[in-house]
């Protein structure tokens, strides 16, 4: 099958097995059809497929993967020592774990071609790993708590692994925006620690994490950064681990704030 071909098989697949959205018509742009592919896959409920499906699912996915470019980590420079700042999708990096900045379902996002990292990650890994995330959540009976992870294959990505972790939510009153607490800070802290242990655990050598909780949890993004290096830097030394580690950006503004972090710090964190 050629890219257009899967492409269309898999809508269609996916119509047949959703019979709500049945009479929706198969657009003849190709932009078009991939916002209509994804977003299909976005509300599609963790469940199996047939092995016919998986099969033009990967091959599909690791086509589209590979024409937006693979990232790997011998292309970046160091900004310190073990130490890199890529600002970019996450979904191109070929590393053994990236970040998935999750909810408390753990099961992805919904919202049909939600822009959220969250969204991009399961859209691109392929459905198996949302019926991945679900059978972990059927056995822990409980939602996922702020400040842990969980650690899945990366399926179609260009990565090892996965690790999901829910970051603290500054959450919007009728006053405003909540003011932020110790407690939001050392969950996102817990965040961090608890992926970059889970990572070494699994015997990875590099992981790549995103922007915890900044976004839609609305954590204020300098101090998000400030969280995320420090605690990188202090569970590197306490626990002397080589592992390389990339903070993962893809605004313009968030580049800066951790170009400057990490150019203005040396190896132990201070001025």
């Amino acid at each position: 099958m050629k890219q257009d071909e899967r492409r269309k098989y898999l809508i269609t697949s996916l119509l047949d097995e959703q019979p709500q959205y049945k009479s929706i018509e198969i657009p003849k742009g190709i932009q078009e059809q991939k916002r209509l592919l994804r977003a299909l896959l976005n509300v599609r409920m963790p469940e199996k497929a047939s092995a016919e499906f998986l099969r033009v699912q990967d091959d599909y996915l690791k086509e589209e993967i590979a024409e937006k470019g693979i990232v790997k980590i011998s292309d970046l420079q160091p900004i310190q020592k073990g130490i890199y700042l890529w600002q970019g999708d996450i979904t191109r990096l070929d590393v053994d774990a990236i970040v998935n900045a999750a909810n408390s379902g753990m099961t992805g996002c919904y919202q049909p071609n939600h822009t959220c990292i969250d969204n991009c990650i399961h859209t691109f890994a392929g459905i198996q790993m949302r019926l991945a995330c679900a059978e972990i959540m059927e056995r822990q009976g409980f939602s996922e708590p702020t400040g842990q992870a969980k650690i899945t294959p990366g399926y179609n990505l260009p990565c090892k692994y996965v690790l999901h972790t829910v970051g603290p939510i500054v959450k919007q009153t009728s006053f405003g925006w909540e003011k932020l607490t110790s407690k939001h800070c050392r969950q996102l802290a817990s965040c961090y620690q608890s992926c970059m242990k889970l990572a070494e655990n699994n015997h990875c050598g590099s992981i790549a994490f995103c922007c915890i909780s900044t976004g839609v949890f609305h954590f204020p993004n300098e101090i998000a950064a400030e969280i995320a290096v420090n605690t990188v830097k202090e569970y590197r030394e306490k626990m002397k681990s080589d592992m390389e580690v990339i903070f993962n950006v893809f605004r313009k503004d968030d580049y800066e704030i951790y170009r400057v972090l990490l150019e203005n710090t040396d190896h132990t964190g201070e001025n």
